[in-house]
């Protein structure tokens, strides 16, 4: 369990995906790969983040759908 993973991944989400991402296929792949390019740089595996969330996709996927600006998390 990658507790740092898991923190890396919902920062990153709040700062990195913009309100205006397409919860389509490609969009989701591109965000994933810039997801993990920066987690990369700051020394984190893709394992610590994969292993925290059963589906990257529908984690991504959910975020872009529900997301609202101004509402708390």
């Amino acid at each position: 369990m990658s507790t740092r993973g898991i923190n890396f991944l919902h920062q990153w989400i709040a700062n990195n995906v913009p309100e205006t991402a397409k919860p389509d296929a490609v969009s989701i792949s591109e965000i994933t790969h810039m997801l993990f390019s920066d987690a990369k740089t700051v020394g984190i595996k893709r394992e610590e983040i994969d292993e925290e969330v059963e589906s990257l996709y529908r984690t991504l996927f959910d975020w872009i759908v529900h997301y609202e600006p101004g509402l708390p998390e």
